[in-house]
């Protein structure tokens, strides 16, 4: 940092950007910064001063963060950042194709995070187990232990499934899928709006990840497993419903943010 002269600092993270504003209070640097926060409500962990501007994934995320004493002329609502991919509009014909996929069936998109955590196999089990005819595509990321367990798990012949490790592909699996079933983390969050798709919420984080969740129910975007052993009764009305999952994928596109990345970038412009 001293070894460069750097116009603006882009925070992320509450923790570089709390080391940023202690270095400029002790006078070791004067670089502006600005913090952009990446869960739909914004914590008390994400103020520190000086920091110029603030940018945040909701209404609601800027007023609280102005109840924490930030002046509103410093916060701009933008939605949080997410790869350029998913300010393009998505072709579903062509997502289907290139990864094989029956578009005359609800397809569900499991997903487990980049490391592939979480009870993925008994998710995956109990989407086998529902009597509305699917395309699952799980995805384990890393994990490549539970993929090859996943592997020898018999696929009903009501089912199509599809198994995949790390990918990179996730804007096209995303533009295929009509209900996603994750943990409601700040980025797949945003990067499932963007597309368009459903959510059916599992093991939210209890703070950031349980207040994600609550943005989605209030706004009609997802639905909430709260335990494993009533996934059915919450997926099955849903998914032999096309009416009520249209209107779910409706809301969260009318929620998402695909120019978020831009937006953001073009302050940082005006800042420098």
């Amino acid at each position: 940092m001293k070894g460069e002269k750097w116009d603006v600092i882009v925070s992320t993270h509450f923790l570089p950007a709390e080391i940023v504003a202690t270095l400029r209070k002790k006078r070791k640097t004067q670089v502006p910064q600005i913090l952009v926060t990446t869960d739909f409500e914004t914590h008390r962990l994400w103020v520190h001063k000086p920091v110029e501007l603030y940018t945040t994934a909701t209404d609601e995320g800027a007023a609280y963060l102005a109840t924490f004493g930030v002046d509103p002329e410093k916060i701009r609502v933008t939605g949080i950042p997410i790869h350029p991919k998913f300010s393009e509009p998505g072709d579903r014909a062509a997502a289907l194709k290139a990864h094989d996929l029956d578009g005359t069936r609800p397809i569900v998109l499991q997903l487990a995070g980049g490391f592939g955590v979480g009870p993925i196999e008994q998710l995956y089990r109990g989407l086998l187990d529902l009597k509305t005819p699917l395309q699952i595509v799980a995805v384990c990321g890393k994990n490549e232990k539970t993929l090859a367990k996943l592997k020898t798990i018999n696929v009903p012949t009501h089912h199509k499934a599809k198994l995949m490790g790390f990918t990179t592909q996730m804007d096209e699996l995303l533009t295929a899928a009509d209900l996603v079933l994750t943990k409601p983390g700040g980025l797949t969050t945003s990067e499932v709006l963007a597309r368009g798709a459903a959510m059916a919420i599992v093991n939210p984080i209890p703070g950031q990840e349980s207040r994600n969740s609550d943005y989605l129910l209030e706004n009609g975007a997802a639905i909430k497993i709260n335990n494993l052993a009533t996934m059915g009764l919450k997926l099955e009305p849903l998914l032999a419903d096309r009416k009520r999952l249209e209107t779910l994928k409706a809301n969260a596109k009318r929620l998402g943010h695909p120019q978020a990345a831009f937006d953001v970038a073009r302050l940082v412009l005006e800042m420098a």
